[in-house]
């Protein structure tokens, strides 16, 4: 086994991209040593849905678990990296993949998303299909390489609402570029963020093949 983790998570910086309309990232040092401090002490401000993150079901669910109360588990175990070819601004089909998933955690290379600096609003979403059928299959986690689960135009959240519905957790705004389809050990935990609706996540992954 390789002990060289890939890192999956994109630089959290006042240029990184975020939702339109959504609470940019910005970092504030409060005490600086340059100035005579003892010490640098900063503090950050922006919205939890910043680079590689993960929704707790309270994002798009009333009554969902807010982050404090999902289980660590399913953002650390054994997942597999899948390659998918879908056109821009559409979403992934199970017939766009080229085998059944093997892992309960699934993440998606689309390429749709080159750019984490740059936000650009046709990327490729999960279709309610898809996710109804890797749940069916057991799996437990799914990840994709853009801003969303679903498409930047979509108003009612179609796929938002399967994961609420089969409990499944997700991974946003990973960096798959450099990442070969395979199988990986997927370490992304999120913090313990009481009543959130979402974290940020350093996402790695430690190859198994």
């Amino acid at each position: 086994m390789s002990t060289r983790l890939i890192d999956i998570t994109p630089v959290v910086s006042a240029r990184i991209g975020v939702w339109p309309g959504d609470t940019p990232y910005t970092y504030k040092k409060n005490l600086a040593m340059a100035d005579g401090a003892i010490i640098d002490l900063g503090e950050i401000h922006g919205t939890l849905h910043l680079g590689a993150h993960t929704d707790a079901p309270s994002h798009y669910g009333l009554d969902g678990e807010t982050m404090e109360q999902r289980s660590l588990d399913r953002y650390y175990g054994p997942c597999e990296v899948l390659e998918v070819d879908v056109p821009r601004g559409e979403r992934i089909r199970p017939n766009h993949l080229a085998q059944e998933p093997r892992s309960e955690r699934v993440l998606f290379k689309t390429s749709s998303f080159p750019d984490p600096e740059n936000f650009n609003e046709d990327f490729v979403a999960f279709s309610a299909e898809l996710l109804d059928w890797l749940a069916d299959r057991g799996v437990r986690l799914v990840g994709i390489d853009t801003p969303s689960a679903d498409l930047f135009s979509d108003k009612v959240l179609e796929s938002h609402q399967v994961l609420l519905r089969r409990d499944l957790a997700v991974l946003e705004g990973i960096v798959l570029k450099d990442v070969a389809p395979g199988n990986y050990l997927l370490i992304a935990l999120p913090l313990k963020l009481e009543g959130a609706d979402a974290s940020p996540v350093r996402a790695a992954l430690l190859p198994t093949d």
